[in-house]
Order: structure tokens, then C-alpha cells, then sequence
């Protein structure tokens, strides 16, 4: 599994309301068409309006290729910085995770 976490910061309130809608618009396009995207999870953060987090995680490096690859991606990423102040991207390695699946069996009994 390959993943992504995500912060973005709006320029301000009206900007967080147009990337939520941007936001939106691309996560259908992300259910109906990617079954290698396992999780496309996005978060406000409490206290702090203008913050948001993505996690997302990917079936393998390939499945996430695929999904930068896809016209509905390539646009967020051209519109999304006309809302944001700040962007900061950390790759991820799935360790271990519920509702996942991983190698190995369980020894919980």
C-alpha cells in the first residue's frame, strides 16, 4: 500500500468554501472510477477553518500513478492553488492498519 498525507490551507473563508466544492466534484470522480484508491479521505480540522487534510491511500504506486494520471485529477490540481495559501505533502508506506489489507495473519487468537 502507498499513501499520501495531505494539509492544505485556504486563503480564507471564501476560498475554503470553493476548494470544499472543488473537493467534492473530485472525490465522486474518484469513487465511481478508481478501485485502486482505497481511501480518499478529506478532513477539516477543528479549530482551525481554513485547514484541511487529505489522507489518501493506494492499492500500490501504480494505483496512484493512475490516479494523478486522470483528467478530473490533473484539473483540481490546476485550480486548487487559486484557494490555498499552503501545501505541505508527505508520502506514506502502510506499516500495519485496520481495514486494510496486509500480509501476513492475524495473532489476536
Amino acid at each position: 500500500m502507498f499513501g499520501l498525507l495531505v494539509r492544505f490551507t485556504c486563503k480564507d473563508a471564501d476560498a475554503a468554501t470553493a476548494f470544499d466544492e472543488l473537493v467534492a466534484r473530485t472525490g465522486e470522480c474518484v469513487r465511481a472510477h478508481e478501485p485502486g484508491t482505497v481511501v480518499y479521505a478529506v478532513h477539516r480540522v477543528d479549530g482551525r477553518p481554513l485547514e484541511r487534510v487529505f489522507y489518501e491511500l493506494y492499492r500500490d504506486e501504480a494505483a496512484f500513478e493512475e490516479h494523478e494520471a486522470k483528467d478530473y485529477v490533473r484539473f483540481f490540481l490546476a485550480e486548487r492553488d487559486r484557494y490555498l495559501s499552503a501545501t505541505q505533502v508527505e508520502r506514506l508506506d502502510l506499516v500495519s492498519g485496520k481495514g486494510v489489507s496486509s500480509e501476513g495473519s492475524s495473532s489476536c487468537g
